[in-house]
């Protein structure tokens, strides 16, 4: 019988905003940023987000202007306590008071994506948020459309790009808000002239096909992990939670791709999208869009993915890792870095060991490249396919949970490839590795400890 552990589709949606909480803090003003180049950039970011603020109202609230006044010296600290204020009256995060409206709009956004630039500088470590950044950004013809997923994703690229607002060097958007209305206003003010964005009858039709396909998958028992679809007592299906909102921003995702037939598409996802897997191939990174679905992904694409990232990988956690190295080697490794912060032998970063943002972002991205592997895998016809779906499945998980061992994505998915391989034992040295390490508190905690005891039945069981 094939197990799946039911968590995972809830714990995936990590994809949106993350905050590290537990890293060191990087920048004090622009001033402290080592990178002069990385220095001026935000600066001018900052600059170009204040007035795209200033140019949608006729008076910018008092305090988003106290707000870009700090954003403007790089102030980290206080820029974080204007937002966290803010955070408690917007309508995207869960808070108890009324949702004030003037965070919504145009200015809104430019608060926002001004306050995720600075994060990731001062959060996250400068050297490996401006890699991220860059790295992505070099990989990305001109005029192309990208899509940002997490936190990472969106912000840091938005804001080492030439100019977010003119599309230099391409037009990026967030495929987590393309389902809000007011996003969509502010994405037409800066790029409709250029691209089709969509419009209000678009997000309704995209809204229109989510419910319905969502009520045959109700009635036919085939919801997804976390997706809240029921019968209202009028008789009429209702849909709430962030899995019903994502899968919007999916069919979002795919209407933006067929109404824009003359650009490149790439995207560092957020959230695996089921229509997107067949189009996606490895790009660095991110990954590229293909407009036709792919039979299979090339010998050459998977080398690439595959020399790319062990290049990538071992400046941060040294040159241990390779095709071989066995589960219970990583866990031993993640004790003693990450668990015991013991750096003797050591032959990686200890600054990427150390920033929660670093480790978390670099994790992410290498976890969702092992999601394409591992759909790959489910869909090869011949044994030779799967076996190399496989393979590259399990080394692109074992590297995302070397690269943060307690991130809650990456346990989850290499522990359900585990699962189907009949691994039960890696699968639970994966957990209870995860489960150990000091920072698995909270939500997140009690998730992984509730993993451990699931597969402890299942080993027990067999």
């Amino acid at each position: 019988m094939k197990t799946t552990i039911k968590s995972l589709g809830a714990v995936i949606l990590g994809g949106g905003l993350f905050i590290s909480g537990c890293a060191k803090k990087q920048m004090t003003s622009f001033q402290s940023l080592k990178n002069p180049e990385v220095a001026a950039q935000l600066k001018s970011f900052v600059a170009e987000k204040e007035a795209q603020a200033n140019a949608a109202t006729n008076k910018m609230p008092s305090e988003f202007q106290a707000f870009f006044a700090v954003a403007a010296k790089g102030d980290w600290l206080a820029v974080s306590n204007a937002f966290v204020e803010f955070r408690k009256h917007a309508g995207q995060y869960e808070h108890s008071g009324k949702t004030d409206e003037r965070l919504r709009g145009t200015a809104w956004q430019a608060v926002l994506e001004t306050w995720g630039a600075l994060d990731a500088f001062g959060e996250g470590d400068e050297k490996y948020s401006a890699m991220f950044g860059n790295y992505i950004i070099e990989s990305i013809p001109a005029g192309s459309i990208y899509f940002g997923g997490t936190d990472p994703g969106r912000f840091i690229v938005t804001a080492l790009q030439k100019s977010h607002v003119k599309a230099d060097p391409f037009f990026t958007l967030t495929q987590n808000a393309l389902a809000d209305s007011s996003h969509l206003d502010y994405l037409r003010g800066m790029y409709g002239d250029k691209i089709h964005v969509p419009t209000t009858n678009d997000s309704q039709k995209c809204f229109q096909d989510y419910m319905e396909d969502a009520q045959k998958r109700l009635q036919n028992h085939q919801l997804r992990p976390g997706e809240d679809v029921r019968t209202g007592p009028d008789g009429k299906i209702q849909v709430s939670g962030q899995v019903a909102v994502m899968q919007i921003n999916g069919l979002m995702v795919k209407l933006i791709l067929d109404k824009n037939p003359d650009r490149e598409f790439y995207i560092e996802e957020s959230f695996p999208f089921d229509w997107m897997y067949p189009h996606l191939e490895p790009h660095g990174l991110i990954f590229k869009i293909n407009r036709q679905p792919l039979s299979k992904l090339s010998d050459e694409i998977v080398e690439q993915d595959h020399d790319y990232w062990t290049k990538l990988v071992q400046p941060m956690i040294g040159d241990w890792l390779h095709d071989d190295t066995s589960v219970g080697e990583i866990a031993a490794f993640a004790k003693k870095t990450f668990g015991k912060q013991d750096f003797s032998g050591f032959t990686g970063d200890p600054r990427f060991i150390q920033n929660a943002y670093a480790h978390r972002m670099f994790s992410k991205l290498r976890s969702s490249h092992g999601g394409l592997y591992a759909w790959r895998l489910k869909q090869a016809a011949g044994a030779e396919e799967k076996e190399r779906m496989a393979r590259e499945a399990d080394f692109a998980f074992r590297q995302a949970w070397a690269l943060c061992p307690y991130s809650p994505e990456a346990v989850f998915r290499y522990v359900n490839l585990l699962i189907e391989q009949k691994r039960i034992a890696d699968a639970l040295i994966v957990a209870e590795t995860a489960a150990q390490m000091p920072s698995m508190q909270g939500k997140d905690g009690e998730q992984l400890r509730n993993l451990v005891g699931q597969l402890q039945k299942f080993q027990k069981a067999k």
